[in-house]
């Protein structure tokens, strides 16, 4: 059986190295690099866009969280579906014209071109943010790659992670967002075939077996049966609260996911782009859940050491050979195409906002794209570094960076697009309020009461009302 699974493995391999070289060999400019110079088709882009947010976290994360929360993780799910929703009907093509008037090619840029008095400060602060939670937020999706070749081969999971870095930084290095996105498209397709063909496997082979998903459920341990997790009053709210928290970043705050919406063409694909979108996620998400509570019932007498290795080892165990092949190479898929939009997205805030924008270096096109790719490789390596000496389980890093960029920028997107009154410094207070809360509220116990992912966005977008109120900008204060 690994033969052949690791046989599609290395085709899988070959076919992402294939289009990354394809793109790779044609001239691009700076903007062709990061933003593939709004000629890619909506539909393209959707699938990027989700392929993207949904990373290691949702096949290895999330399954493993069903798997050991039960009904009760239904409402993560529910938050970050509406937040999706959200972010396509209303954000989307706000993005696309506001990068249109501003000429901006990434998220701080377009915020340091709308607030232009404070731009310098600005750019300086979003590279800081972005750059430190980005880092960790790759290296989850690194330390993912290493348990799933670890669960599937047995291969050392510091190999995995060196392996899959190796893919990232090469499809990253070649040919930039437009390789990108379309190797995406079709890693996209990879996790939602995964995400829809073993849940249904899953089901025939609990209905053949006699299994019940209920009864397992409610064998298993106290509250899993429970939509609820058994909490109750005040408990429950917070349960309810603080898993539906995930809702807050999306709003507009992830540069990985909103430099999709400006890379948009025009309202026309947006519109396609959206419904692409949303029914990508409905499915993925159903799945996604499904895969967590059949676990339950097919593994209701064995445990994991790592229950973030539920959809592999389901995969070998239900599916023949070539299909697992094929599925569990979704798991890379979705790995891959997260990660090295990271990189790009780090990539980019060096050598656009910070060398090109903010320090005003003369360089050229060619000069520009040399320095994007020498950073992708560095920022490539140091996020393999921060994997390898990493302890932490991948659900948990991906909130907490989550909470620290997308809940933290979120605020910032939403008073720009909807807010006149909103400033500079407001910007400015936005990004250190986030920034600091995040860090504060994860390192102390009230991250253990109610989420970072609500208290960050809560209290950057408090401090960008008040500083803004403060200290308007010029032409709003006459």
């Amino acid at each position: 059986m690994n033969g052949i699974i690791l046989a599609e493995l290395v085709l899988y391999c070959l076919v992402m190295a294939v289009l990354g070289y394809r793109y790779g060999r044609k001239e691009m400019s700076h903007s062709d690099f990061l933003l593939g110079g709004k000629k890619l088709p909506g539909w393209a882009l959707a699938f990027s866009e989700r392929a993207t947010g949904e990373s290691a976290w949702l096949l290895l994360g999330y399954t493993g969280f069903v798997f050991a929360s039960g009904l009760s993780a239904i409402w993560v799910a529910v938050g970050i579906v509406i937040g999706i929703v959200c972010a396509w009907l209303f954000l989307a093509d706000r993005f696309r014209q506001e990068a249109e008037r501003y000429g901006a090619l990434t998220l701080p840029s377009y915020l340091a071109k709308r607030f232009g008095a404070h731009g310098r400060t600005i750019l300086w602060l979003s590279t800081v943010l972005i750059f430190s939670f980005m880092m960790f937020y790759f290296s989850a999706q690194i330390a993912g790659a290493g348990k799933t070749l670890f669960t599937v081969f047995h291969i050392d999971p510091k190999l995995g992670m060196v392996i899959s870095v190796a893919i990232v930084i090469m499809l990253s290095y070649t040919g930039g967002f437009v390789s990108v996105v379309w190797t995406d498209m079709i890693q996209s397709v990879l996790m939602l075939a995964t995400l829809v063909i073993l849940p249904i496997v899953a089901l025939l082979e609990i209905y053949s077996g006699g299994l019940s998903i209920s009864a397992a459920l409610h064998q298993a341990k106290p509250g899993l049966d429970s939509w609820t997790g058994g909490a109750a009053g005040f408990a429950l709210g917070l349960l309810l609260f603080n898993n539906f928290a995930w809702f807050f970043g999306y709003l507009g705050g992830q540069p990985q996911l909103s430099v999709r919406f400006m890379a948009l063409k025009d309202a026309r694909e947006a519109k396609t782009a959206k419904t692409v979108a949303i029914i990508w996620t409905l499915l993925a998400y159903g799945g996604a859940f499904l895969i967590g509570l059949a676990a339950v019932a097919l593994y209701q007498n064995q445990s994991f050491a790592d229950v973030e290795t539920v959809l592999p080892h389901m995969a070998l165990d239900l599916l023949p050979p070539w299909l697992a092949g094929l599925l569990l190479s979704g798991i890379l898929a979705a790995i891959v195409t997260t990660a090295d939009s990271q990189l790009l997205v780090i990539t980019s805030s060096i050598s656009e906002d910070i060398v090109r924008r903010s320090l005003r270096l003369r360089l050229s096109e060619k000069q520009l794209v040399a320095l994007s790719r020498a950073v992708v490789v560095v920022a490539g390596l140091l996020g393999l570094v921060l994997a390898m000496t990493s302890e932490s389980l991948v659900y948990f890093i991906v909130s907490w960076a989550w909470a620290g960029i997308g809940c933290t920028l979120s605020p910032a997107i939403l008073l720009s697009f909807f807010w006149k009154r909103y400033s500079g410094v407001g910007v400015i207070a936005t990004i250190v309020a986030g920034f600091v809360s995040t860090i504060l509220w994860i390192s102390s116990p009230l991250e253990a009461i109610i989420s970072s992912r609500f208290a960050t966005f809560a209290i950057a977008l408090a401090a960008g009302v008040l500083f803004s109120l403060l200290f308007p900008d010029r032409q709003q204060a006459r």
